[in-house]
């Protein structure tokens, strides 16, 4: 079976690889030349464990392929994905440009019965958009070709999309003919002999699945990190109350970890969309506007901490951050909470010291050499007054604490995902700060 995916972005690298692995013949497309010549050469455009090894072997065995060009492919295959990114645009709604460019291309082109499937996070609704430009560039050319819209949305973590990709707890996939779905059946037809779970539903409910989980995740976040803030009002150690709510079944253990805030691709623009689709048909989405605000907010706890922490001055101040990427096994910094700290740092007089481990060149590509890059934990610790924790790497949850003493200038260490134990480290002489507890 040939299928295209045009995005070789997180999305569509993934997932054209992982396709690949199972059996099919994938063409990867994207407009960037530059990123396609990369490719060709070996070169991964993002950081994901495993990826680079699972494109080589794929291109090797000759089932994976990368072009600029839809077109030179698009009469030999059977399903063509849309991985194009979607970003928020100015009013937090998903700006559906790409998206609807290749459904512009994909309907200028079509010769045969082909099956068009959304695989981008997209609002609800966008199908429509997009089977109306397809209509529209058929009309143009005078023809009647059969195509089939579908929406399979991804639901893959970044640092495990390999796994997830491989081995789904579901996969969710909205269709509106027979048709479609024997296509769609057929293409996850080894997930299905692995007995994982494929959703057949409406194109709409597709839509909202995808935006609905993500909400849901940010939610538990949010929620979390306002009991954990609380908790330092009250003088109650949240770790022991997200012990107490997850040991009830109803509610569980995951994503109930207090930290200094969400960021990636996925929750933040998501909720954005979701609270702005909810305003375009009149609706207020109270629950969902309230854990972006909380969200935003918490992205500064780090900063306040290390504010308290330092007696409100921090002009002149040295500050070690750890970690930059918004999680671990990931060099994204997209709306990282380690970006605004360091923003706010910068803008207090404070001298900035960073490391960490994959994402030192995608900050120097957002902010340039406005903070100082070093090559370890203790590097970046040299001469600090503090050091704040921003990402729960492996490798930093045991650093040797008699070495961090003797780099620092001062004692004071910000735990910004409430990785350290909060005796051990007093033990060890620092001025500990955490969240909630």
């Amino acid at each position: 079976m040939k299928i295209a995916i045009v995005g070789t972005g997180y999305v569509g690298l993934v997932s054209g690889a992982c396709f690949a692995e199972m059996g099919l013949d994938v063409t990867c497309v994207d407009t960037n030349r530059e990123k396609i010549d990369s490719l060709l050469q070996g070169v991964i455009p993002i950081y994901e464990p495993g990826l680079d090894e699972l494109v080589a072997r794929n291109v090797g065995a000759g089932r994976l392929h990368f072009t600029s060009d839809l077109c030179s492919c698009l009469d030999q295959v059977e399903v063509v994905f849309s991985a194009v990114g979607t970003p928020p645009d100015e009013d937090g709604s998903a700006d559906l440009k790409y998206v609807l460019e290749v459904a512009r291309t994909f309907g200028r082109n079509i010769r045969k019965y082909t099956l068009l499937v959304t695989k981008s996070t997209v609002p609800v609704g966008t199908a429509r958009k997009i089977k109306a430009v397809i209509r529209e560039e058929l009309g143009r050319r005078g023809c009647d070709v059969e195509f089939d819209v579908a929406s399979n949305p991804e639901f893959l973590k970044e640092g495990a999309a390999i796994k997830d990709f491989m081995s789904p707890d579901r996969v969710v996939v909205g269709v509106e003919s027979e048709r479609a779905r024997t296509l769609m059946s057929k293409l996850y037809r080894p997930f299905l002999i692995n007995n994982y779970r494929v959703l057949f539903m409406d194109i709409s409910s597709a839509e909202m699945t995808k935006y609905a989980a993500n909400a849901m995740l940010a939610t538990r976040i949010s929620f979390m990190n306002d009991i954990a803030n609380l908790c330092d009002h009250v003088g109650a150690d949240v770790e022991m109350v997200r012990k107490g709510i997850g040991a009830d079944a109803r509610i569980g253990t995951k994503f109930l970890y207090p930290g200094c805030g969400y960021g990636g691709s996925c929750f933040p623009k998501d909720v954005k969309a979701l609270a702005h689709t909810g305003r375009e048909y009149g609706y207020t989405m109270e629950v969902i506007e309230a854990v972006e605000r909380v969200n935003e907010r918490q992205k500064s706890i780090v900063y306040e901490k290390l504010c308290k922490a330092l007696g409100g001055e921090l002009k002149g101040r040295t500050v070690a951050l750890w970690g930059l990427a918004f999680k671990p096994e990931t060099d994204d910094m997209r709306e990282a909470p380690a970006l605004v700290v360091i923003d706010r740092l910068l803008k207090a007089g404070a001298t900035v010291r960073v490391y960490d481990p994959v994402a030192m060149d995608e900050c120097r590509r957002r902010i340039g050499e406005q903070v100082i890059y070093t090559r370890s934990i203790y590097e970046a610790a040299e001469g600090a007054d503090a050091v704040a924790l921003m990402t729960e790497w492996k490798q930093f949850r045991m650093p040797t604490w008699s070495r961090l003493h003797e780099a620092m200038r001062d004692n004071i260490l910000v735990d910004g995902r409430n990785i350290f134990d909060k005796q051990e480290v007093i033990a060890e002489g620092f001025r500990y700060y955490a969240i909630g507890k």
